[in-house]
């Protein structure tokens, strides 16, 4: 073949690749494992064959552009089944999909560790900035995979991270698949919502059998008036994943800190935090110490306001009135109610959540100039829904895909996977699947917040314009991903930005202002709590991969047994505290990093949450360069000035 035979077949194929693109993504079905192994038995053979080519790219060959197609070609295949684990409801389709990423994970490891491909992409030459960034961000990713390393080192790294994804499986799939209930009278559960129980399974004695999902757990916790009926619910919820989950996350704590030390580092949080915005765990421990230091006094003010109303409900004196672990969140709520007059319950006849998701979609609209239109498609469950985000002119952006109810092995918390990013270089268009866990008989304010949380992330996908997949939507660093999604959360306590639910949902009650105003002040009830639960979280996950082995139950036992309310004997958190187990290990305070940049973020929004002009700004700059430029100099171009920690600080304080 004639190489400009060769050139002309490779415009054919480009632009094929660029027609299949400008479609919206179609969610592949899967009816059985046989399918999944099929799938990925292809994917794996393809990728070698890639990884060969690569190998043997003349001088000059284009590296990064091959790069990029090899991880085009794991979305293709992989994408959809990192989703499947948390959605699909067979099981046999779960685990499949979860045998495939493992299997990818010995393919990618090994490829990382590639010299002939490392050195190819060393003695690339980057056009500008955006592949002088993806040059730097890949070798990276080969020098951290142990390409460096010496052959025996190799083959030990290459087995830890296969058995790192594997634990991190087994760790998620056992909270998954739990099937506990925690039995209850009706007389146990004065106080919760009706629609929350009367229609729950029974028990022979015909108890009502709740679950550990949050529409199920969270108002027994919030409502139920009979302190012994929250504690049941909070010890069972505190006991997902059980024994072998705190056995599976040492197990998980010792190999990262193994994996560390191939490297010559002796924490695994020095080893990852090197490359993010933090750098080190030194560093990220000074940031967590000084928020720390910012809310101790308000934690102890709002623990006294807790007991000042346990006391007046129980009849007890105040000096001789505990806060218990499960008193939290329920004396949190009626203390809240007491000096604000909000109930989050009562907003549930204000939000239904499929009017919820089409308010958060107008809100898209009307400040990033996106349309979200729903498509027909088959997915994994009759409820799930697919829709084709567009730009003003019509011009298709990207595919969504919402779970919005929980049910039986569904992922039962709320997150976004952005399971398939752009490329302009490529044609590609991206798409992202959001799953939360709703009562379906509506959204409390805090609920609404979680989806406009979670729909930051699906935007961050979806409105990326990057060159390559390799850097699109939340492919930055760690400690920035969550500054997106963060941003948005406070847009639920503006009055006109709530007016935009009365244009999707003319029949719906309209919220009084005044409920409005009192819950944008109740916002901040308790926020030292709030803060001082996430740091000890973040300040663990530190610790247990820090240089110094832990077991994580005592080590948890220990670091809450010094806060406040104290560790209570037997409660098993860490066992299903997933972040700390798969991809937020040393990764947590990441979560209070981003807000500080998600406040910032804010004040250019401060005089108007729906000017359509900051919105495309913010679009345009922020969202649309993916992670193929540094979150600091996103922040420097979006606000005209460097980022800083004051409007964080300040939000600390709010009354």
């Amino acid at each position: 073949m004639t190489s400009g035979w060769k050139f002309l077949v490779a415009a054919l194929m480009v632009a094929a690749v660029q027609v299949a693109a400008a479609q919206v993504y179609e969610f592949p079905r899967y009816d059985g494992a046989a399918q999944v192994r099929a799938e990925c038995d292809r994917l794996l053979a393809d990728l070698k064959q890639q990884a060969r080519a690569i190998e043997t790219l003349p001088e000059g060959g284009d590296v990064f552009d091959a790069l990029d197609a090899l991880m085009r070609r794991t979305e293709d295949s992989l994408g959809p089944l990192w989703l499947l684990p948390g959605v699909h409801p067979a099981k046999d389709v779960r685990d499949a999909a979860d045998a495939c990423d493992l299997a990818f994970q010995g393919f990618s490891t090994g490829f990382l560790q590639n010299a002939k491909v490392y050195a190819r992409l060393k003695q690339a030459r980057p056009a500008d900035d955006i592949e002088r960034r993806l040059q730097r961000d890949q070798l990276d990713a080969f020098e951290d995979s142990g390409v460096g390393l010496p052959r025996k080192a190799q083959q030990r790294a290459r087995k830890i991270n296969s058995e790192l994804t594997r634990l991190s499986q087994l760790f998620d799939r056992r909270i998954r698949e739990s099937r506990e209930r925690v039995a209850y009278t009706e007389a146990e559960l004065e106080g919760v919502p009706a629609d929350v129980w009367k229609n729950a399974p029974r028990d022979a004695r015909g108890r009502y059998l709740l679950g550990l999902d949050y529409p199920s757990a969270e108002p027994v916790l919030d409502k139920a008036m009979r302190a012994e009926t929250r504690e049941r619910m909070w010890r069972a919820t505190m006991a997902q994943g059980g024994a072998a989950n705190l056995k599976t996350l040492a197990q998980l704590a010792q190999l990262r800190r193994e994996y560390a030390k191939l490297f010559g580092f002796a924490s695994y949080a020095d080893f990852v935090l090197r490359r993010r915005m933090a750098r080190s765990e030194a560093e990220a421990s000074r940031f967590l110490a000084e928020v720390q230091d910012a809310v101790a006094q308000r934690e102890r003010v709002d623990l006294g306001l807790l007991r000042e109303a346990k006391a007046r409900e129980t009849n007890t004196a105040l000096q001789a009135t505990t806060i218990k672990r499960w008193d939290l969140r329920y004396f949190t709520e009626k203390a809240r109610e007491q000096t604000y007059a909000v109930d989050q319950e009562a907003f549930r006849a204000y939000f239904p959540p499929q009017r919820s998701l089409d308010f958060v979609f107008t809100l898209a609209q009307r400040l990033f100039g996106v349309r979200f239109e729903p498509v027909q498609q088959t997915l994994w469950h009759p409820k799930a829904q697919a829709y084709a985000a567009r730009d003003e002119a019509g011009t298709l952006l990207g595919t969504l895909f919402v779970d919005l109810y929980p049910r039986a092995d569904k992922y039962n918390h709320a997150a976004v996977w952005s399971f398939r990013n752009v490329s302009t270089r490529a044609g590609r268009l991206p798409a992202a699947a959001l799953v939360v866990n709703f009562n379906d008989k509506g959204l409390t304010l805090s609920e609404l917040e979680t989806l406009l949380h979670e729909f930051g992330h699906a935007l961050h996908a979806l409105l990326s314009k990057t060159r390559y997949t390799l850097q699109g939507g939340t492919n930055t660093k760690l400690d920035f991903v969550e500054a997106p999604s963060q941003m948005l959360e406070d847009w639920v306590y503006d009055p006109k930005v709530l007016a935009l639910f009365q244009q999707v949902c003319a029949d719906c009650p309209p919220m009084p202002p005044e409920m409005i105003e009192r819950a944008g002040r109740a916002r901040h009830f308790a926020k030292g709590i709030a803060t001082s639960r996430q740091l000890i979280f973040a300040r663990y996950d530190l610790a247990l991969y820090g240089a110094r082995p832990e077991d994580p139950m005592r080590l948890w036992a220990r670091m809450e047994s010094a806060t406040p309310v104290g560790h209570v004997k037997g409660s098993m958190f860490p066992a299903n505290f997933s972040h700390v187990a798969g991809g937020y290990s040393a990764g947590y305070y990441a979560y209070m990093w981003s807000l500080v940049v998600a406040e910032d973020l804010r004040t250019a929004f401060a005089a108007d949450r729906l000017d359509p002009v900051v919105g495309r700004r913010y679009r345009d700059i922020v969202l649309a360069n993916g992670g193929q430029v540094l979150p600091e100099e996103l922040v420097q171009r979006f606000l005209g000035r460097a980022g800083n920690r004051e409007a964080f600080y300040k939000s600390l304080n709010l009354q």
